[in-house]
């Protein structure tokens, strides 16, 4: 099941989404072209698959923001058992 994503903003400049993970929601396959900056709504853990098939567990603590260059290409899931979410600024 995919993610809940709410598009807050989009201009020339960013785009503000929200995204809301329930428990094994996912986001699908997909690249950032833009540097994104990533600000937790809430703690929790998710998991991240990026291109090679590499699982990596990206614990996430409410209100600690962390930047991420483009290009990066993975699939983001919630394999806890508690909801996720978190607000992304991408910036263009």
């Amino acid at each position: 099941m995919d993610a809940t994503s709410t598009i807050f903003e989009n201009n020339d400049r960013v785009r503000i989404t929200e995204w809301r993970f329930a428990p094994g929601e996912e986001t699908g396959w997909h690249i950032h072209d833009q540097d994104y900056t990533v600000i937790p709504v809430t703690t929790g853990t998710l998991t991240i698959i990026d291109r090679d098939g590499v699982e990596t567990l990206n614990d996430i603590s409410m209100g600690v923001p962390y930047f991420r260059y483009s290009g990066a290409e993975h699939n983001v899931i919630n394999r806890s058992s508690s909801d996720v979410a978190f607000i992304e600024i991408e910036i263009k």
